[in-house]
C-alpha cells in the first residue's frame, strides 16, 4: 500500500500503515513528529498507537528506514564549489550569501549522481570532475548572481532542519514516558 502525506494523516493511520508494511519511512516519521509537535494534547488512542509503534520498532516487526541508504555525489560537488565561491565573495565584500539557497538552486539545474557504495561514489566523483565541472561552476555562479540580486522577502522563512529533533524511537519513548503516568491503571480503593 502506498503511503503519502496528502490529506490529514493521523498517528493511528500512520502506525497502521507501518505495521501493515513493516516499515516506517522518514516521511512517516516526520509526520508523526509534526503531529506531536503541533498537537496541544494527544488522545489516549494516539498514545496507544505510539506505544504499539514503539513495541513494533523494538521487536523488529517494523523497521525504521534510514534517512539515506544512498548519496547524491552532486550535492557534495556543488557544496564544495559553492563554499569556495561564497568564501571568496564574502572575503572581498560586505555581502552575506545563503549557502543553502545557492546549493539548492544549482542542484535543481544539475543531474543527480547517486551512489550506494564508496566505489560508486568515487566513480561518480571522477566522472563529474571530467564531464561536469564546468557546468557545476556555471550553475553555482548563476545561483550566486541570483542570490545577490534577491530582495529580502519572507524574513520569517524557517530553514529545513532547524527544529530537527531526535530519532523517532527516542521521540516516541520520551513522549510515552512523559505522559504514561496519566494512563497507568490505579488500584481501586474499596
Amino acid at each position: 500500500m502506498l503511503w503519502s502525506t496528502d490529506g490529514d494523516m493521523s498517528i493511528e493511520r500512520i502506525v497502521e500503515h507501518a505495521l501493515q508494511d513493516g516499515y516506517l519511512t522518514p516521511a512517516m516519521e516526520a509526520e508523526v513528529g509534526r503531529i506531536c509537535d503541533t498537537a496541544a494534547e494527544l488522545s489516549i488512542e494516539e498514545y496507544m498507537a505510539l506505544d504499539r509503534l514503539m513495541g513494533a520498532l523494538l521487536t523488529g516487526e517494523v523497521v525504521a528506514v534510514p534517512r539515506k541508504q544512498f548519496i547524491n555525489v552532486m550535492e557534495e560537488l556543488v557544496l564544495t564549489e559553492a563554499i569556495a565561491r561564497v568564501a571568496e565573495i564574502e572575503a572581498t565584500s560586505d555581502c552575506t550569501l545563503d549557502l543553502g539557497d545557492i546549493a539548492a538552486y544549482a542542484l535543481n539545474r544539475l543531474p543527480p549522481l547517486y551512489a550506494t557504495t564508496e566505489e560508486g561514489a568515487d566513480y561518480q566523483r571522477s566522472r563529474a570532475k571530467d564531464e561536469l565541472q564546468v557546468l557545476i561552476a556555471q550553475q553555482v555562479n548563476e545561483a550566486i548572481a541570483r542570490n545577490l540580486d534577491r530582495p529580502e522577502f519572507y524574513p520569517e522563512r524557517q530553514a529545513l532542519g532547524k527544529n530537527a529533533g531526535d530519532e523517532v524511537l527516542t521521540q516516541v519513548s520520551a513522549l510515552l514516558q512523559s505522559y504514561a503516568y496519566k494512563f497507568e491503571a490505579h488500584p481501586k480503593a474499596g
